[in-house]
Parts: C-alpha cells; sequence; structure tokens
C-alpha cells in the first residue's frame, strides 16, 4: 500500500479521518506508524497529500489530513477486454488500475465460457477492492470505469463504433498484421480477446466497428501478460 485511499465516510471532521478496518492493521502491521509519523495519503476521487497519525492503537488509528497534490493523469485508453477467468480477472482489475486504464468493458466472447460471468469477483463490492487495491499500488485516486457486456454482436455493432469514433482503434490478435504501436499520443480504444483469441467472426466484427488488428510478436501471451504489454508498448 504506497497510498492510504480515505473515503468521506472516514472523516471526523474536515481535516481529521479514522480508520478501523484493514488500513489500520496496514499502517501497524505494514508501515509500523506511531503517533507523529507522516503518512501518504488520497482521497477517493479527489486530491492527494499527507496524513500525520495523532493516535494509534489496536482497534482505530486518527490522522489529521491535508490534501494538496493532484493525482497522476489517466491514460487515454478504453479497454474492451473478453471476460477473462476468474483466477485472472482479479489481477487483472489490479493490473488496469496500477496502469491507469481510464475505462474498462467486460467482453463477452465465444471462447468465454459462461460459468466466468457467474464468479462472485464480478460483484461491485470485490470489483471496488480489487481497483483500490491497484490504485493504492500507483499512488491513484480516480476509480476506473467498469461496464459489463455480455451480448457481444449488439454491443460490437451498436455501441463500439461510438466508443471507438475519433480514437485509434486497435484490437490484439496474433497473426500476419501490423505491429502494436508505440507511445501514441492520442485517445485509444483496444480490443483484448480471451485465451484463444478472438474467434474470425468476432474478429470480423470487430474490424467492421473501427478496430485494426495489431500484434505483439510470434509469442501467445496469457491474457494478463497481454494487457500489462499492450498497455506499456502504447503508452
Amino acid at each position: 500500500m504506497n497510498l492510504v485511499l480515505v473515503k468521506d465516510a472516514d472523516f471526523l471532521s474536515s481535516d481529521r479521518i479514522e480508520l478501523r478496518d484493514r488500513r489500520l492493521q496496514h499502517l501497524r502491521g505494514v508501515h509500523q506508524a506511531q503517533p507523529g509519523d507522516t503518512i501518504k495519503i488520497g482521497l477517493l476521487g479527489g486530491l492527494m497529500g499527507e496524513g500525520r497519525v495523532l493516535s494509534l492503537d489496536d482497534e482505530r488509528v486518527e490522522l489529521q489530513v491535508n490534501f494538496t497534490q493532484q493525482p497522476p493523469a489517466k491514460l487515454s485508453l478504453t479497454l474492451v477486454l473478453a471476460m477473462p477467468r476468474p483466477k485472472m480477472f482479479r489481477r487483472i482489475l489490479q493490473h488496469c488500475a496500477t496502469l491507469g486504464v481510464a475505462d474498462i468493458i467486460l467482453l463477452n466472447s465465444y471462447r468465454v465460457e459462461k460459468s466466468f460471468w457467474q464468479t462472485p469477483f464480478l460483484q461491485p463490492g470485490h470489483i471496488e477492492e480489487n481497483l483500490l487495491l491497484g490504485l493504492e499500488q500507483a499512488r491513484d485516486t480516480i476509480m476506473p470505469t467498469v461496464r459489463i457486456e455480455k451480448r457481444f454482436k449488439p454491443f460490437v455493432e451498436d455501441q463500439l463504433p461510438e466508443i471507438t469514433a475519433g480514437s485509434l482503434g486497435l484490437v490484439a490478435h496474433p497473426g500476419n498484421y501490423a505491429q502494436c504501436p508505440r507511445q501514441v499520443t492520442q485517445q485509444v480504444t483496444l480490443a483484448i480477446g480471451p485465451e484463444g483469441g478472438w474467434i474470425p467472426y468476432e474478429l470480423d466484427k470487430l474490424v467492421a466497428a473501427g478496430l485494426q488488428p495489431v500484434q505483439l510478436g510470434e509469442r501467445i501471451l496469457r491474457v494478463e501478460t497481454a494487457v500489462t504489454a499492450l498497455v506499456s508498448r502504447l503508452f
């Protein structure tokens, strides 16, 4: 936890907060904080700053806080991601938040097993928990947006062209395609498929919606590796 994220509900007054949950345990066990110590903090959805520990025991920590710093800018990226395996999904959410992805759209695909959509990790509380872990790691306060689209064809035909308009539209897919570009400076819409890739029908639909197929080379990557590699290469 490189940044302690606080919410409106944590405030005792305009400049005092109280923490009693895992953040308290982290401050005690990892930071080994003591009264008088200064901790990096951020207001979820707002500014970053510092908190001075006023008191700390087994049940609570009280800090005096001051917010003065803007969070880092988000990437100009909308990530359209075929729903990953649940055991990968949590890590991918954390990676996306750490890297600064602004918008995430979880999409169904032929190779996405129906059971993936039943995972409890898709519940809003679990999504928020994993995004918060990524924000804390990166010292960021702005939560990425997450949308769930379980119907591939209606989304790609009716909504994706509007999302892609005015951006550099890319779909990652192994094959004889152009290399993924580097260090782009414009808005990007990037689609990443499931393990095994998009089926031909899906790839055709994504191309028709304005996305250009690109690849990273001959190696076939796990989804979580592909997400990090593609985002890092693009930005």
